[in-house]
């Protein structure tokens, strides 16, 4: 429903307590004394058959007694009468309820259920149950049990935990940050995270989103929504869970990222979310969004008074992916002019120690007419010989006095080590982002920066695939359907084979053989080409083939195959007696002496869906633990991506006397995957490892791929398993105009 009523449940002009009691101690008392503290300035009422009045307000016995229709209910009444007030008052026309409530279940036959079905039937909508409540500062509405209620301000706060919500509201009060909203969705029964971000991604008082996560139930709702979002504002969320052990027992390599933490962080990556890690992190990152004027670049200039904290500073920029500016020549002539001889002459802007309110101001108007940097962090170190009070006081009349000359301002951040509450408000009163640390400063800048980048990603148009690239998903679809049908979990070899020839990515022959005898056999044909051979045993119930001693290379006549052959099975059975043993796979062996070992493959998700993963390859895959995931659908661009993510991206370039990897085709690669995954929505788990890459290009040499009967039928562009819905190729058109420009 998005949307739908949102806008009369978070600033309605009329609202009914429903369960407010004068009991000490009781949510109902709480919420009552919030609502009237926050001057509520429309229509209210209180709903209680118990009492004629409560705190000096008269209640009514039923919705029916009011003399109004609230837009807005508020209910903290026992679980069990919930669904009950519910059906009552979306047949007499309520737009939406905050169920504070707990208790209500889940699914069916619960009482959460019944009041989803009463609601739905009139169109109306629900926040919660089981939340801390809605708290809306501009309209005046407290709907919560918060301790109190921040400012009008321009952030959000969308919440699944109300312990964070009320956290968020303690600090916003101390620092005096303001918000445009805050919900506690609790249950989600009806009001999701989605529709919250559609919400608030429209609404011109907020310039900024905050989520914090739980889970996620609809990917595809929530990744349209977070990708809209994030397009026209900051979206920043932070996830609980990280740690725990999401990977299922799988077959596959990829299959075990199914579930984890690093899916939810691809998501989010694909989204254009920027993701924090703790409270801290938040509460900084509410502090620039909620201040800060967005930087052209990540080229952030340090004025301070202490070099220790400014290389302090820089290195942490640095760190991050930021870039310490330099300061252009005339800049340099008038800080020159204007500051002691002895100032460092460079970045970071090192003033001196003995630095006072006049110094600071003259090196700040210096650097704001700067245009080679987008940004300028402000440092000061209490010192015995100037008032830190007193230079913050002047760095805020040089910024203000800029802001009213110049139509667009640099953003500009603060550090003042040691500093008393007073200097903060100082700042705070000037929206002036201000951290207690040079790494918290350097951090948020960079918030900042990735914003603006993932903005201006999300706003590019996908770059088109080659032309020659064309799958044959029909007969790939007949390869899988017919080993489905046959009530098979894996793909055999050969069949492996002609998939990834269907899909144009290369693999070395493969051929299977039953015993040692027809491995021999298989074998002759490369023996006559005078190439070495390699054996492998051949098992689905067996995925690291080497540990069991099932692997022999470079075998040069048929008796050594043979041998071999048997050897391998041989200890196959001894070191896993409980595996199915299929025979062996014949292969010749492929020298690329310069070539990268790379594991890709698909993995299926249960909340997001089918994932791509890159990474490096091998035996010591799990050892060397490098790797990176992306929702697919791709293209070339996030691809690259996806490769830049892991430690061997920097492998893949030259160095000494080894050639470059194609690089080209090992994106081009990752794509095929991701369109494989489009149109075979029965493929679960597939590996590829490794895919020799080198100068010459890609080679898969051991594959496998796991299969399942799907529940939906191929749905084309728009595949209901992917997440994010594949760019509407279908769509484009090629326009040639008048001058012949196209």
């Amino acid at each position: 429903m998005s949307t739908y009523r949102l806008s009369n449940l978070l600033s309605p002009r009329s609202v009914a307590l429903i369960g407010a009691s004068p009991r000490p101690g009781s949510v109902g008392l709480a919420v009552l004394n919030n609502f009237r503290a926050a001057r509520f300035r429309g229509e209210f009422g209180i709903v209680n058959p118990n009492y004629t009045e409560i705190g000096g307000l008269a209640t009514v016995r039923t919705l029916a007694e009011l003399a109004f229709v609230p837009e807005l209910i508020i209910i903290t009444v026992p679980a069990r009468a919930v669904p009950g007030i519910i059906a009552d008052a979306a047949g007499r026309g309520v737009a939406g309820a905050v169920i504070i409530s707990s208790g209500l279940g889940h699914g069916a036959g619960s009482l959460a259920e019944a009041a989803n079905t009463a609601a739905r039937a009139h169109g109306m909508r629900l926040i919660g149950p089981n939340c801390l409540g809605v708290m809306m500062p501009a309209s005046c509405l407290n709907a919560s049990f918060a301790v109190t209620m921040p400012g009008a301000g321009n952030l959000a706060l969308v919440s699944q935990s109300g312990a964070i919500a009320a956290g968020m509201v303690d600090w916003a009060a101390r620092e005096d940050v303001g918000f445009s909203g805050i919900v506690s969705i609790g249950d989600q029964l009806d009001v999701d995270i989605a529709d919250l971000l559609d919400f608030f991604a429209l609404d011109s008082k907020t310039h900024a989103i905050l989520l914090y996560v739980e889970a996620v139930k609809d990917a595809r709702k929530f990744m349209s929504a977070a990708r809209a979002a994030a397009r026209v504002k900051p979206v920043v969320v932070i996830k609980s869970g990280r740690m725990a052990q999401g990977a299922k027992a799988a077959t596959t390599h990829t299959g075990a990222l199914a579930g984890s933490d690093d899916v939810y962080d691809a998501a989010f990556r694909r989204a254009g979310m920027l993701r924090v890690f703790d409270l801290h992190e938040l509460f900084d990152c509410a502090e620039t969004l909620g201040r800060a004027i967005q930087p052209e670049g990540k080229r952030l200039a340090i004025l301070t008074n202490g070099g220790g904290i400014g290389v302090l500073a820089v290195d942490r920029l640095v760190e991050l992916g930021g870039v310490p500016a330099e300061i252009s020549s005339s800049v340099r002539a008038q800080l020159d002019s204007a500051l002691p001889p002895t100032w460092s002459g460079d970045n970071p802007v090192d003033i001196g120690g003995d630095a006072d309110a006049a110094r600071y101001a003259a090196a700040l108007k210096g650097l704001l007419t700067d245009f080679g940097n987008d940004a300028i962090l402000v440092m000061n170190v209490q010192t015995a010989i100037a008032s830190s009070s007193d230079i913050a006081k002047s760095v805020v009349r040089v910024i203000a006095a800029d802001r009213e000359k110049r139509s667009v301002s640099k953003p500009v951040l603060a550090v003042w080590i040691g500093a008393d509450g007073n200097i903060a408000k100082t700042f705070n009163d000037a929206s002036i982002p201000n951290y207690p640390t040079e790494d918290d400063a350097a951090r948020s800048f960079m918030y900042l920066v990735h914003h603006r980048e993932v903005r201006d990603v999300l706003a590019q148009i996908p770059p088109s695939l080659p032309a020659e690239f064309v799958p044959d998903a029909d007969t790939a679809r007949k390869i899988v359907e017919s080993a489905v049908g046959e009530g098979r979990s894996w793909l055999d070899p050969i069949e492996v084979k002609r998939l990834f020839d269907a899909y144009q990515i290369p693999m070395v022959p493969t051929l299977a053989a039953a015993d040692p005898d027809q491995a021999a056999a298989l074998a002759l044909p490369f023996l006559a080409q005078r190439m070495k051979v390699v054996v492998k045993v051949l098992s689905q119930d067996i995925t690291h083939k080497s540990d069991v001693g099932g692997v022999v290379l470079n075998l040069s006549d048929a008796d050594s195959v043979r041998t071999a052959a048997g050897g391998i099975l041989a200890r196959a059975r001894a070191k896993r007696p409980d595996a199915k043993l299929a025979g062996v796979i014949v292969q010749p062996m492929i020298l690329r002496p310069n070539a990268r070992e790379l594991i890709l493959g698909i993995a299926d998700d249960p909340t997001f869906g089918p994932i791509i993963v890159f990474g490096h390859g091998g035996t010591a895959v799990e050892v060397n633990n490098d790797k990176a995931l992306a929702l697919p659908p791709l293209d070339l661009r996030l691809a690259n991506d996806l490769i830049e993510r892991t430690r061997i991206s920097r492998l893949l370039h030259a160095y000494r006397n080894v050639p470059a990897v194609n690089r080209d085709d090992v994106a081009l690669t990752l794509v095929k995957l991701a369109q494989l995954a489009a149109d075979l929505p029965q493929v679960r788990e597939l590996d590829i490892n490794p895919l020799l890459a080198d100068d010459s290009g890609v080679l898969a040499v051991d594959a496998r791929v796991a299969i399942a009967p799907s529940q939906r039928k191929f749905a084309g562009p728009g595949n209901a398993r992917f997440a994010v819905r594949p760019y509407p190729a279908e769509w484009q058109r090629h326009l040639e105009l008048k001058d012949g420009s196209r």
